[in-house]
Formats: structure tokens, C-alpha cells, sequence
């Protein structure tokens, strides 16, 4: 049975982005903060800003893009799934991107579930609005394009990293991307979020984070994980990170 879109059932880095022309102070998103501010000024009149939830589905696989969906705050993953129920991450999405890509290139249906693995907030913008954006500034497809690009990256690099590298450095790598889109250095994430999250067995994640625990690396507390040491975690991670980083908004 179709998962339905989060958008029809539903009724805010650790350094916050300074308010632009025509958004909100709470609006943090870095592809609607970089457009110029006579295009903020009319995406702010149509965007829909509401919670996001863990769970939530943006988007089931192969369902119609009706939005573009930019994270404020939060981690949307697009996650692929095989037939016998495993999944793994394709890439994941923070504030510094948006979910609807095929809207780039004039519409479609989602190529994957998208799903959220952190909580936060969205705003959320009807394919009839945003191609009125596209009619009146040429900044928004510019934006929604540069960052498409910087998600290739991402894909490419995921699959990379899924074949090549040690379960470890994939989790440390997921532990300090979700720390580049959230607020503070504490966040609510389970050890069973990033075993979906990275294919991997419950079992391995857990021996990885009790490690990590014990060099004082992270605090883990009932489902929330407090980052201790960032510059230890980046040395236990791989290149995969920094070239996903230096390649996306958030670098």
C-alpha cells in the first residue's frame, strides 16, 4: 500500500544564518537564503512552513513531486529499498538543501523514499508556485540546480563509502553530517535510525557508538547523542565526508 505524502496528511548548524530580505529570522535554509531578495520576498508570501517528525515520508517511491520541500532544521534521507524489506541511504538531506530535484527538470515522481531521520521543521512550496519562481527569477532554478549538482556528489560518494569503508567510518561519517544540520551538539538520533540508515546489523552500530562512548568521543543516552570530541570523530571517519562537505552548501 502507497505510503501517502507527509505534506497531504499534516495541518526551525550549529551557527544560525543571519535573517534575510522577505524570510523570516527562523527561516535557515541556505538555497532559499541565497536567492536574491525580490525572490525571497515572493517564495515567502506562497512557502508553508510546518513540523517535521521522524518518520514522516516527504515522498513514497515513485509517488508525484507536488513540492519542493527546503529542511529548516532536521535530516531527510532518500533511502533505497530492496525487495526482501533491507534499505540503505542513498544521500541525506539538511538545510542546506531541498527534496523535489525531478521539479528542476519540469516534474515526475520521486525516485526513492524520502524519509526523516531527524526532527525538525520545512517549508514546503506547490510545483504551481515554484514554476511561477522559475518564470520570474532565474536565481531559483540557479540555486535548485547548483544544489542538485552537490547531491550527484553525494550519491556518487554513498556508494563509495557503502562498498569500500568500514562500518565505523560510515557511522562516524553520518554522526558528524547530522551535526552539520542541526542546532547545538546534542540531537535525538537511535541506534536503530542509523542501522536503517547504513544497512548495517543494530549489533555493529551499538558496539561502534559504546566505543566511541568510552573515548570519550560522544555521550549516548537513551536516544540522544551528544558530540564530544568533534576533531577526534573526524579522525575516525573517512574522505568520503570532507568530499560530500566541500562539494555541498554546508562546506
Amino acid at each position: 500500500m502507497a505510503t501517502q505524502n507527509t505534506f497531504d496528511t499534516a495541518a526551525g548548524n550549529r551557527v544560525q544564518s543571519a535573517p534575510h530580505a522577505g524570510f523570516s529570522g527562523e527561516t535557515r535554509n541556505k538555497v532559499l537564503l541565497s536567492l536574491r531578495p525580490e525572490a525571497q520576498v515572493f517564495l515567502q508570501e506562497r512557502l508553508v512552513r510546518k513540523p517535521i517528525a521522524v518518520g514522516d515520508v516527504i515522498f513514497a517511491d515513485g509517488a508525484p513531486v507536488t513540492h519542493a520541500v527546503f529542511p529548516n532544521d532536521g535530516v531527510i534521507s532518500y533511502m533505497a529499498e530492496m525487495e526482501d524489506g533491507r534499505s540503505v541511504e542513498k544521500a541525506s538531506i539538511g538545510f542546506e538543501g531541498f527534496v523535489g530535484v525531478p521539479l528542476v527538470m519540469g516534474g515526475g515522481n520521486a525516485v526513492g523514499r524520502t524519509v526523516v531521520q531527524v526532527a525538525g521543521d520545512a517549508s514546503w512550496l506547490s510545483i504551481d508556485d515554484l514554476n511561477a519562481a522559475h518564470e520570474r527569477f532565474v536565481c531559483v532554478r540557479e540555486a535548485m540546480l547548483r544544489y542538485s549538482k552537490s547531491l550527484i556528489v553525494q550519491l556518487m560518494e554513498s556508494v563509495a563509502c557503502n562498498s569500500l569503508h568500514t562500518a565505523e567510518q560510515r557511522v562516524t561519517r553520518w554522526l558528524l553530517q547530522t551535526h552539520d544540520r542541526v542546532r547545538g551538539d546534542t540531537f535525538i538520533l537511535t541506534q536503530e535510525t542509523v542501522s536503517q540508515v547504513l544497512g548495517l546489523r543494530r549489533a555493529t552500530v551499538s558496539g561502534i557508538c559504546s566505543e566511541l562512548f568510552m573515548d570519550g568521543i560522544v555521550n549516548y543516552h537513551r536516544g540522544h547523542i551528544a558530540i564530544r570530541d568533534r576533531s577526534a570523530l573526524q579522525g575516525r571517519t573517512c574522505e568520503c565526508y570532507r568530499r560530500v562537505l566541500d562539494a555541498s552548501l554546508l562546506g
